[in-house]
């Protein structure tokens, strides 16, 4: 199962709107280098680290939101990190995937919240329910760019890339 990278996403500052980038580092144990999670200043950055590391999204349910809502919904308005195409992001939750060379962890669904319809004028709680794209945790940092592939990786091919096993193994949280 793979798929690509479309779209890069960050912003500086929580509830600052975002910047599309062509290209970025994943920075293991913090997220997107220059992004309010990785800076430790998201609006959710108290929560567990590894849940606010990284987000995806997928372009198909972006389109989707937009149709129901009736809204111009933009990726950076779901203020999700990576934009992706042609890999089922709820198949990695508690699953190792690979963005290029990055090794990620998949934690959680990444649920909507009413912080985001407050930044975007548009009612998407219940829209993105099951829409919001994922939650990751970056083990293994890497340079990534637009047309980076998406990856799911088996157990043997993330411990050979270092993912840890046993007690030190992630857990996902099944939401």
């Amino acid at each position: 199962m793979s798929g690509t990278v479309l779209e890069i996403w960050r912003t500086p500052a929580a509830a600052e709107p975002m910047e599309r980038v062509p290209a970025g580092r994943l920075v293991a144990g913090a997220g997107l280098e220059g992004d309010r999670y990785a800076l430790g200043g998201g609006t959710w950055a108290r929560y567990p680290d590894l849940e606010k590391q990284l987000t995806l999204i997928d372009v198909d349910d972006v389109a989707a939101l937009a149709a129901e809502t009736g809204a111009p919904l933009t990726p950076g308005d779901t203020r999700r990190n990576l934009l992706t195409r042609g890999i089922s992001l709820p198949e990695l939750v508690g699953r190792w995937f690979a963005v290029g060379d990055a090794l990620l962890f998949g934690m959680k669904r990444c649920p909507p919240c009413t912080h985001l319809e407050r930044l975007t004028g548009t009612r998407l709680v219940k829209a993105m329910a099951y829409r919001g794209g994922v939650n990751a945790a970056v083990f293994t940092g890497a340079a990534i760019a637009e047309g980076t592939e998406v990856r799911l990786l088996d157990e043997a091919e993330a411990a050979r890339r270092g993912a840890p096993t046993g007690a030190g193994r992630p857990v996902p949280r099944r939401t």
